[in-house]
């Protein structure tokens, strides 16, 4: 064994602000601050692990003890005595130390104390600590006034990954920086250039399965980096990572889904034996499924809430995905959704989870058939047997209340509608928000009458009347005829004709006369 070998993540640490890749917002900030001798006394950095916290408190650390300036310089040498001693973790000015194993107020106590003494070899003692939430509540407390007055020679750096456990009271006497999750894109750029400097051979799709397996973290993306050069000798191709990860191809969950989806229980099954006898992990492929399900609800024609290409997926599984939503609809995928996110606790528990996760499938088909809540209440709706005798006489007023709402529907159970807002009201009663938050928001209505709508779209939204028509049908028996003018003739949307009600109410705008510049921000029903 060579006992000289570096793991990845230890040999590309980041050295200098240049080097630290996916955090730019902290980049300019640090680096200004240098520039200008706005260096403040205590600095606190939190995020996710392998994001890095430490990398950065000790390059802070080097900027501001470099001997190739002589003052602090945003651009550490790297290469002089104090650059490579604290590179090391051997300068005796720059002290890091692990809360976890120093947590109590001794602990605190001796290091306050050593604060007192001026710095040996640099301009300034700094105290790295990390993992700062672990120090007990006495510690945290003896911290307090040396971490808000300490020395003119003394700066304190906090590193935590849970900084809801760090008490306010030191929060409020340090600067804090989020360090966010590193972006996939990022993460792949970053390997690339490792696996050239390693001399490695690294497939885009290897690359694209680690950035994603790393969830944001540099270090975790580098140890299974590391992992797969020592499994494959050097070539790291997509099928090495997926079965060193245990994960099915990203196509064969496509697949999978594509079969549970159509009803056939045999195929799934079957599908999900040669999975397992495969080698994958049923908890990872649930996280896939589940994977599956968001980007395919985001992608849907009735949401068009995401951009595909954003996606992990390839141009020919995003038509796949495509297909499937062509015939699927929201409601189906959320119920789906749902199911998935009770199952994962089922299969953490699950003593076997083979059969754990087979249940779980045939669950998700019968889920998947079921019809949506508006389609069973038209079944029976169609099929209910028209009332023959009057409601008998009571004085419950639950039972008045159902009998006047009953009172407003035709024998059939179909309902009228008879201007622009009873519409806005239909539509919001029956929980068809979307809808009826792009036709109170956006439509001018010109002309209304039973069948009959003639209107502005401002948004210009295409699916816009198939949508409205599909429902006016569904809740009325009949087909309404929906025409779209070409110019705008400033009528009132729904939205602004409740905020002009609104605004015209004297109690209301007495209100408004109290406050200097007050606004009417929203309008609620």
């Amino acid at each position: 064994m060579d006992s000289n070998y570096t793991v990845l993540a230890r040999k590309y640490r980041s050295q200098d602000f240049q080097s630290l890749i996916g955090q730019d917002v902290l980049v300019k900030t640090l680096t200004t601050a240098i520039n200008t001798s706005r260096i403040a006394h205590a600095y606190i950095f939190t995020g996710i692990r392998g994001t890095g916290k430490t990398s950065t408190a000790r390059i802070l650390a080097k900027a501001l003890n470099c001997l190739s300036s002589d003052r602090a310089t945003a651009t550490p040498c790297g290469v002089c005595e104090n650059c490579r001693a604290i590179a090391s973790g051997q300068h005796i000015d720059v002290m890091e130390i692990d809360a976890a194993s120093h947590t109590g107020v001794d602990n605190m106590r001796d290091i306050l104390d050593a604060a007192q003494y001026r710095p040996t070899n640099g301009r300034y003692k700094v105290y790295i600590i990390d993992e700062v939430h672990m120090l007990s509540t006495s510690a945290f407390n003896a911290l307090l006034k040396t971490l808000e007055e300490p020395p003119a020679h003394v700066i304190f750096i906090l590193a935590t990954t849970e900084i809801r456990k760090v008490p306010v009271t030191i929060l409020s006497r340090c600067q804090r920086f989020d360090l966010v999750r590193v972006p996939v894109e990022t993460l792949k750029k970053h390997f690339k250039w490792i696996a050239e400097q390693e001399k490695i051979e690294l497939s885009d799709a290897a690359n694209e399965l680690l950035a994603r397996a790393a969830d944001g973290s540099v270090r975790d993306g580098l140890s299974l980096l590391d992992q797969a050069i020592a499994q494959t000798g050097g070539k790291v191709d997509e099928a090495a990572v997926l079965d060193m990860l245990k994960r099915a191809d990203r196509g064969v969950v496509v697949d999978l889904m594509k079969t549970l989806l159509s009803g056939d229980a045999a195929a799934a099954l079957n599908k999900v034996d040669q999975i397992y006898n495969n080698g994958a992990d049923l908890a990872m492929l649930l996280t896939d499924m589940m994977e599956w399900t968001h980007w395919a609800t985001r992608m849907h024609p009735a949401l068009r809430a995401g951009d595909a290409d954003a996606s992990p997926y390839t141009a020919d599984q995003r038509e796949q995905i495509r297909e499937i939503n062509s015939h699927v609809t929201l409601n189906t995928l959320s119920r789906i959704w749902q199911v998935m996110v009770a199952a994962v606790p089922e299969m953490q528990a699950a003593g076997n989870q083979k059969q754990c996760f087979d249940m779980l499938v045939v669950r998700l088909m019968h889920i998947a058939d079921l019809p949506s809540v508006p389609e069973i209440l038209r079944r029976e709706g169609a099929t209910a047997a028209p009332r023959t005798t009057a409601p008998r006489e009571t004085s419950d007023a639950n039972t008045a209340t159902k009998n006047l709402a009953t009172a407003t529907t035709t024998a059939s159970g179909v309902i009228t509608i008879s201007s622009g807002a009873e519409l806005a009201t239909k539509l919001q009663a029956a929980k068809e928000i979307l809808l009826y938050s792009y036709y109170s928001s956006n439509i001018e209505i010109l002309e209304f009458s039973d069948g009959e709508i003639k209107y502005f779209d401002r948004a210009n939204d295409a699916d816009f009347p198939s949508k409205l028509a599909k429902w006016l049908l569904e809740k009325t028996g009949h087909a309404w005829h929906l025409t779209r003018a070409e110019k705008s003739e400033h009528t009132q949307t729904i939205t602004e004709q409740s905020r002009a009600e609104l605004e015209a109410d004297p109690m209301v705008s007495s209100a408004m006369s109290l406050f200097e510049d007050a606004q009417i921000i929203g309008v609620g029903k």
